[in-house]
């Protein structure tokens, strides 16, 4: 790594048991020596958004999300797909954040924690690249842990660090954000 980096993890599944909370607290735990990895505690606590209580009137748990997402380098999003479509906290975390000036350009990766979900992922990708976020395609992280017991979870990303998939998708995201200076 060229620099230390701050990477920002927003898990659409707000389970503390979530496979993709485990598959964001694998990347955490296995980041390579220079980068750290928060996973935000904030998503749930946003209040509904409304264009009314931006500006001067807006909360100040959203204050408090997007100074992180100001801080960080690079932003890492693990979602489930809730009904053909993306859970409603996330959404609901990335609206606070639209007309607001931390997103745009900021780099992106997506990690996927199942093996289906396509909407969702589709989803996903188009609301990132609406709001402006450089989505790095090449760190895109599917590990498919859904519907497994927790040791098949565990020996699945046991496996995805050993054979360098995990820490690979790492690696790539965080040289893209080097290669732009970020």
């Amino acid at each position: 790594m060229e620099k230390p980096l701050f990477l920002y993890a927003l898990c659409g599944s707000q389970r503390k048991a979530s496979t993709n909370r485990r598959l964001l607290e694998a990347l955490r735990d296995n980041a390579p020596a220079g980068v750290s990895i928060e996973i935000s505690e904030l998503i749930g606590e946003l209040p509904i958004f409304n264009p009314d209580r931006e500006g001067e009137n807006t909360p100040v748990v959203v204050e408090e999300f997007a100074a992180k997402v100001r801080a960080c380098d690079g932003i890492v999003i693990a979602c489930p797909e809730y009904a053909h479509g993306l859970p409603g906290g996330l959404k609901n975390a990335l609206d606070w954040l639209v007309s607001r000036d931390e997103v745009p350009f900021k780099p992106a990766m997506i990690a996927h924690a199942s093996h289906r979900g396509d909407f969702a992922l589709d989803q996903l990708t188009e609301v990132v690249k609406t709001m402006s976020f450089r989505l790095v395609d090449e760190a895109f992280l599917p590990i498919s842990l859904l519907g497994k017991s927790e040791d098949v979870q565990a020996a699945v990303l046991a496996e995805s660090v050993q054979n360098g998939l995990l820490v690979s998708a790492l690696v790539k995201f965080c040289a893209a954000i080097n290669r732009a200076g970020i």
